[in-house]
Formats: structure tokens, C-alpha cells, sequence
């Protein structure tokens, strides 16, 4: 049976989050929109000084959905929360690739606070849930499923300085036969306590700005703030066996030490050798 899906409440919404009562300086919410990235883009690069930093576009039905490699990423009206920040940072470039992951880990306390989902993190940018001995066992997955997505994109024209758009999409209440795809779940499948779209949205804006708070006053040193060791400590990614698809088509196997000064995944193959990975897909061996 689908549940009845209401609109987002925009008032409310901009009461709450927007400054001064919130940490939002700028807050849209359209009815629909193939994808707020695209539009956070192309806004962004169409007149970038009214979209400041901590600026966030809502869409309360995205149709074209893009994930990493250009995938799509399609859910039915209002039963996902599908938005994108605006950040600024003022650290370098090389500090960049940690957006998605401290996009991930403010992703995964806000659904662990708020609806009660072990949400974990799978690096670089997808968020799940394991689903338990009772869920199919899918080939780099085992038993978890992807919850959320992030995708962030630098717009290096959006002066003065670059801007990121940071995209995330969380499946809230998809029934079983709405989902796009065999390891993809929704809050509600995986038993969360609250499938409210407007709590979540809200749990996600107070999770982001704090760990946007403190990665600006670090500067961008994910270390030397203590983010690193946070990012890790969710990261299912770690400690495992994982075998990644690398842009150039090889498939790089072996275990997953850690994450690199930069946010890079360090794999140790099967000969030793350390290897730093900056993008791949990556799939979670069992076993070895």
C-alpha cells in the first residue's frame, strides 16, 4: 500500500531554518525539478552572489535524479528528501574531496539521531543501512542497502572563489517496489521511527552546520579538528575487503586501511603495496 505523501511545509520550514532562527542563509523549496544540483549549478553560475554560502535548494519531487558516473537516481513524489547545499569553503581545493564524506557523516548522525537507522557510511558518498540476517545477501553489498546519496559537485566560477554544490538524497518512505534499484532501501523498510521529511530535513541543516562549522574554523584540516577520526569511525569501509572500480576501468583489489590526508581511500593489495584511490566505485567483499 503507498502511504499518503504531503508537501513540505515552506513557512514552517523557513520559520526553523532560516537565519535568524536557523543556520540557512537562503532556502528554496520547488515543487519539482529534475535535478537541485543542476539547478544549484547553473544558478550558481548565472548570478553566484545570491547564493551564499549555507544557501539550500528543496525539491519536493526530483525527477532526474544524477548520482556519481552521471547514474540516475529516480523516486516517486515526495517520498524522498532531495536537496542541495551551497558551501564556500575558504580552504584550498585540496581540501575538497572531504565534502562528500563530511557531507556523509553529517548524514548519518542526523538519520541515527532522528529516526533511530544504524546508518553507516560507504565511502566516498553513499550512506546505508544494514537490513539483517533476513535481507538478501547482494554481491558487494551483503546484507546493507543504500539509504542516501551525496554528490557534490565544485563550480570553480561561482566568484569570488569556487563554490560546491553538495547534494543529498535520502530515501524516507519508498515502499519495497518503488525502489530504483535491488540495494537501495528506504528509511521506513529499514524500520526507522520517524519518517517525517520536514525532521529529517531538519536534523540533516543542524548536523551539516555543525560539522561545516568546524571544518571552517579548522580550515579546512579535517585531522587537526577531529572530523578525520569521526569520518572513520562511521566509515563501513574500513578494516575490509573491498574490490574498486577504478575511472580507467581496472579493478583494484585488496583491503582498506584508511583515509588519506586528503579524504583518498588507502587500499593495501594483495602484494602489499599501498595504493590511494580519489574515485572508484567501491564494492564490499566478504570473505576476502
Amino acid at each position: 500500500m503507498t502511504p499518503a505523501r504531503t508537501p513540505l511545509e515552506v513557512s514552517a520550514l523557513r520559520a526553523l531554518l532560516l537565519a535568524p532562527a536557523g543556520p540557512l542563509a537562503r532556502l528554496d523549496v520547488v515543487d519539482a525539478t529534475a535535478s537541485t544540483n543542476a539547478d544549484v549549478v547553473a544558478a550558481l553560475r548565472r548570478d553566484p552572489g545570491a547564493w551564499p554560502h549555507a544557501s539550500l535548494l528543496v525539491a519536493d519531487h526530483q525527477t532526474q535524479g544524477r548520482g556519481r558516473t552521471g547514474r540516475s537516481w529516480e523516486t516517486p513524489a515526495r517520498a524522498a528528501l532531495t536537496c542541495t547545499f551551497v558551501a564556500r569553503p575558504r580552504s584550498g581545493p585540496g581540501t575538497f574531496g572531504w565534502l562528500p564524506l563530511l557531507a556523509g557523516l553529517g548524514t548519518v548522525r542526523a538519520l541515527r539521531a532522528t529516526t533511530g537507522v544504524r546508518a553507516v557510511l560507504k565511502w566516498p558518498n553513499d550512506v546505508l543501512v544494514d537490513l539483517g540476517p533476513d535481507a538478501a545477501d547482494l554481491d558487494g553489498w551483503g546484507t546493507a542497502r543504500k539509504v542516501a546519496g551525496i554528490l557534490a559537485e565544485v563550480v570553480p566560477d561561482a566568484g569570488p572563489g569556487p563554490a560546491v554544490a553538495v547534494g543529498i538524497g535520502v530515501n524516507v518512505d519508498q515502499t519495497a517496489d518503488e525502489l530504483p534499484v535491488p540495494w537501495a532501501t528506504s528509511l521506513a523498510l529499514a524500520g526507522a521511527r520517524d519518517t517525517d521529511r520536514a525532521t529529517v530535513l531538519a536534523a540533516l541543516v543542524s548536523a551539516l552546520h555543525e560539522v561545516a562549522s568546524r571544518w571552517a574554523d579548522g580550515r579546512g584540516d579535517a585531522a587537526a579538528t577531529g572530523l578525520a577520526d569521526e569520518v572513520a569511525a562511521v566509515c563501513a569501509t574500513l578494516g575490509g575487503q573491498v574490490a574498486v572500480e577504478l575511472p580507467d576501468g581496472a579493478t583494484l583489489r585488496g583491503t582498506a586501511l584508511r583515509l588519506g590526508a586528503d579524504g583518498a581511500l588507502v587500499v593495501a593489495a594483495a602484494d602489499g603495496r599501498e595504493h590511494v584511490v580519489h574515485a572508484g566505485d567501491v564494492r564490499h567483499v566478504r570473505g576476502g
